[in-house]
């Protein structure tokens, strides 16, 4: 059974704003909450691998993992997917960052299954992202908003 999760925001700012503070992952952990470093282990191009490493998690786990995203400015998209799997049998996203009127619209798409040894289902694993992109998103949206105003 495969995961699909599709979360969007709108963000009051310009595009050039959002799209470089939302695709410089050596600042995610000040735009995510739940990251507690990323370390980027390698640039070719538009093509950036680096590793998330996670807050600890209520048991005192810390989960970590590498994966490789590909940024397309033209498109207005980016296309990731863990290297370092993890818990998942594959885990791909997709970003899409569409500039309207009042804003830019970022859009969150995952795509994934959670291996039969997971430590939660594939089902649980849809609810639990839904939820943390919504924390996740609104706080992007304050943190880009904020900088925009300047």
């Amino acid at each position: 059974m495969s995961g699909h999760t599709d979360n969007s925001v709108l963000i009051d700012a310009p595009l050039d704003l959002v799209w470089r503070m939302t695709n410089d992952v050596a600042s995610w952990p000040g735009l995510f909450s739940e990251y507690a470093a990323t370390e980027v282990l390698d640039r070719r191009g538009d093509t950036v691998l680096f590793r998330i490493t996670m807050h600890p998690d209520e048991q005192g786990r810390t989960w970590s993992w590498v994966s490789e995203r590909t940024q397309d400015r033209a498109a207005g998209s980016v296309r990731a997917h863990r290297v370092e799997t993890g818990p998942f049998k594959y885990m791909s996203l997709f970003w899409e960052y569409e500039e309207t009127e009042r804003g830019v619209v970022l859009r969150w798409v995952q795509d994934f299954e959670m291996k039969p040894t997971a430590p939660v289902t594939t089902v649980d694993m849809v609810a639990r992202i839904n939820r943390n992109s919504a924390v996740q998103q609104k706080l992007i949206k304050e943190r880009v908003e904020a900088a925009a105003r300047g």
